[in-house]
């Protein structure tokens, strides 16, 4: 600790935890060369199996995090330390005089999956928490920020939800356990509502010490407002809306108060309030209140009351719901709030999204919700952002029902149908498992009755056979009109070159989703199964056009994965990919034959052997009248093809579709497994499980303007929209999806008809998401003819470009960009910038 001087660490280490926290004023003290360029810092907790260390990542390795190659369980070599000042005083909790501060500077990451079985045994012979802290001293309370002054984390993927064991449910304070003592009944308040707006409006103005009993009707999300350039150690607030029987205000909790009480409180809870401010509000009118309530000038008192303890002349109003059915929501307007009761069929896996806020950086977590409640035959979509409840939003399996209060109605202008429902600021979601519904008033109301009605005759395995968990989705589907669907991305990128779409890449973070345009050809098309990649039909376009690229355009894909020149200038072929060692695998193709699938498997089929009907939703809707456990059901699914192949050379290589892109059938038996796998940091394993398709295809694009190579995965059978065409090539992609009045092509008829797309330029629409690591999931949500009359789009379209690439290969760095790229498989060693 007496040395400045670097110090390397020989040993393997293990991440033990990975926390998140904004800078703040002083943070540029810390780290005088390095370039913050964001406003996150990262504290890593690393330890060798005798002790741990709480070391801050330097500025320059954070992309390690936000592209989640450095995570916990990571084992890390060759760690560099370099000595460091830490933000916090002696006295603040978990930091100390004599404890020794270091921030990481250089770290060599392998991949995890590597050394899972070696690490299994390492982490069940240790317990990381009991281990002893490096130095002279540990801390002496919960960890804090080393290099800002902050009390709290951060949520490592948003900065809504809370984060760490400091946001526990808060116990009364005494003094309102002396108050409840000496008031048991008959509770009166000393101020109403109306005489507190009188008040301040009339010009008396100050702290006041009167009780006001009021009932939260709604509770925002949690708002944090840290920022760099500002120093404030909870930089948070919640604003509650609450009322009695004189009126309604806003109740805004401010920094600590947040901490202590954000999760105690619920809405249908009345509250006493003591020593509080009555302020002017600040988005309303002039003549409107809010009340502010601190940890200090004056330190609030809050307390939750019994409804048994208040006088029943003051008893506040319960909370008034606004309920509405799929078919009523089919009428409603944009921006129209409701609520809404449904059986949970579909759960998306969790992503994230640019904020639009004007600052732009912030990242938003939200996941897509299929509802049904059996009023229509058109299901209730919901797009839901964090809402401050992670806990909840964890339960949100299939087969559950669920509850979301205060959404809105979003309805697009080209497809008035494609409407959905998403967040306000009041958002708040209950779900089966929780004992959310027995507690809530809205179980009374006659449209929750009339759900439970039809939800205690549905057939368990009826639904199970369509539930489906995580897998790429895509809500509403796209406008049929590639100039209505330009329009719609105003003020977005608009037409990228193939080196500029590898840039972007390259700079998303980890479950960020974002959509590109590039103009291509197609030159390769592949049909291929989940866990049967050893076979697969494919069609190639002429090997004259490739070869004759292939000398002046550069591609994504490694150098091992070209095509020869002498191979055949077209092929319907079912192929055996090489293995991971390209180096020492046999090149193989084989030509199709007529006994070839002839049907598509069907999306949401599924086999059961349990004859129990209606077990698992007879047990959701209990909860309404008590908390009841959740029984559990199996599902087995059996679906298979054949096919007859003779042997040729040189198959296409691909590699396998990633587990994260096809959505999983939901096993109501490792329900907790299947969620866990499909949340942000995915700390499950998804290969056991089935996905619904198994099918997928692969698409080559060459774009125009570089002739770089992206492949990228087609879903054609994921889409929800009803569509009517020819399910030719040119209409399957320019929907997106086949027809929904005929029966799909065969796989095999499909590759037969991809010919068609020789030399074709296509408009491509293409859905990124990073899939964490070196894993970056591309799928090909539509690709227009550019005969179909894009140029007067007014988004940068223009004539093409063909640009000469001579002498451009060598100074493209070589990056899989695919629907999965290869993951790191040795050490890399990582320096900041």
């Amino acid at each position: 600790a007496s040395s400045s001087s670097p110090v390397v660490c020989r040993e393997s280490l293990h991440v033990v935890d990975v926390r998140r926290y904004s800078r703040d004023q002083a943070s540029v003290i810390y780290f005088p060369q390095a370039v913050l360029s964001g406003e996150d810092l990262y504290d890593v907790t690393l330890t060798d199996g005798d002790c741990r260390l709480q070391v801050t990542l330097d500025p320059g390795l954070n992309q390690l995090v936000e592209r989640r190659v450095l995570k916990p369980r990571s084992p890390v070599y060759n760690a560099t330390f370099s000595p460091a000042l830490s933000a916090q005083l002696p006295e603040c909790p978990g930091a100390s005089a004599d404890r020794d501060s270091y921030r990481l500077v250089s770290v060599q990451v392998r991949d995890s999956a590597d050394d899972e079985e070696d690490e299994g045994v390492w982490r069940s012979q240790v317990a990381w928490d009991s281990l002893p802290w490096f130095g002279s001293s540990g801390p002496t309370g919960p960890l804090v920020p080393l290099r800002a002054s902050r009390s709290v984390f951060l949520p490592l993927w948003n900065n809504v939800d809370y984060s760490g064991e400091v946001w526990m449910e808060a116990p009364p304070t005494e003094d309102s356990l002396e108050e409840e003592d000496e008031e048991e009944e008959g509770r009166r308040p000393s101020v109403t509502v109306s005489e507190l707006r009188d008040c301040f409006l009339s010009g008396r103005r100050g702290a006041i010490q009167y009780q006001l009993i009021v009932r939260i009707i709604n509770k925002s999300h949690l708002m944090y407002y840290g920022r760099t350039d500002r120093n404030c150690e909870c930089p948070y607030k919640a604003v509650l809306q609450a009322c009695d029987r004189t009126g309604s205000v806003c109740v805004v909790l401010w920094n600590s108060v947040c901490v202590s009480w954000y999760r105690r409180l619920k809405p249908g809870d009345i509250i006493s309030l003591r020593h509080y401010r009555v302020k002017q509000h600040y988005q309303a009118e002039v003549d409107d209140i809010e009340i502010s309530v601190n940890s200090r000038n004056p330190a609030a008192q809050i307390s939750v009351l019994p409804e048994s303890s208040v006088s029943p002349e003051y008893l506040p109003p319960a909370p008034s719901y606004n309920f509405y059915n799929s078919k009523e929501l089919l009428e409603r307007p944009q921006g129209n709030l409701c609520d809404v009761i449904g059986l949970l069929t579909f759960t998306g896996r969790s992503e994230r999204v640019r904020s639009k806020d004007g600052r732009g950086a912030g990242l938003l977590e939200y996941r897509w919700l299929r509802l049904e409640d059996g009023s229509s035959d058109k299901p209730i979509m919901v797009k839901l952002f964090s809402t401050s409840q992670p806990e909840t939003h964890l339960k949100l399996h299939p087969v559950s029902v669920v509850v979301c209060t205060r959404l809105k109605s979003i309805r697009s202008d080209q497809s008035p149908d494609s409407f959905y429902l998403t967040n306000t600021t009041y958002t708040q979601v209950y779900c089966t498992g929780l004992g959310h519904h027995s507690q809530m008033s809205y179980r009374k109301l006659q449209q929750v009755r009339i759900f439970l009605q039809w939800l205690r005759s549905q057939d368990d395995q009826q639904v199970l056979g369509r539930a489906l968990i995580g897998g790429f989705s895509m809500y509403p589907p796209p406008p049929v009109s590639l100039e209505t669907f330009m329009k719609e991305r105003r003020g977005e990128l608009g037409f990228l070159q193939g080196s500029e779409l590898q840039r972007e890449l390259e700079r998303l973070c980890y479950r960020e989703r974002r959509t590109f345009c590039l103009q291509a050809t197609v030159s390769m098309v592949t049909y291929s199964r989940r866990g049967e990649e050893d076979r697969c039909l494919f069609w190639m376009d002429r090997p004259s056009s490739l070869s004759s690229s292939s000398s002046s355009s550069p591609s994504i894909r490694p150098p091992s994965s070209s095509f020869s020149p002498s191979s055949l200038s077209s092929a319907l072929s079912v192929s055996s990919p090489r293995p991971a060692d390209l180096s020492s695998s046999r090149k193989r193709r084989k030509l199709l034959l007529s006994e070839t699938p002839s049907k598509r498997c069907p999306l949401l089929t599924v086999q059961t052997e349990n004859n129990n009907k209606t077990v698992i939703l007879f047990e959701a809707s209990m909860e309404f009248l008590e908390n009841a456990a959740d029984e559990e059901d199996e599902e087995e699914e059996a679906d298979e093809d054949s096919s007859s192949f003779c042997t040729a050379p040189l198959p296409p290589v691909f590699p396998p579709i990633a587990t994260e892109t096809l959505p999983l059938r939901f096993d109501y038996n490792h329900r907790e497994e299947q969620a866990a796998a499909v949340r942000m940091g995915g700390g499950a394993k998804a290969e056991r499980f089935d996905s619904a398709p198994k099918d997928y295809y692969t698409v080559r694009l060459r774009a125009l303007s570089d002739g770089l190579l992206v492949d990228a995965v087609f879903l054609p059978h994921l889409s929800s929209s009803l569509l009517h065409h020819s399910n030719t090539w040119t209409s399957i992609l320019s929907h997106g999806a086949f027809s929904s009045h005929k029966p799909p092509p065969s796989p095999a008829d499909l590759i037969a008809m991809a010919p068609q797309l020789a030399n074709q330029r296509l408009v491509c629409v293409l859905e990124a998401c990073h899939l964490g690591g070196a894993r970056t999931e591309l799928v090909l949500s539509r690709g227009e003819p550019e005969s179909h009359g894009v140029s007067g789009t007014g988004n940068k379209l223009g004539s093409i470009r063909l640009v000469p690439v001579e002498g451009f290969r060598n100074e493209l760095k070589e990056v899989q960009m695919s629907a999965e790229v290869t993951s790191l498989q040795h050490p890399q060693t990582f320096m900041p910038k």
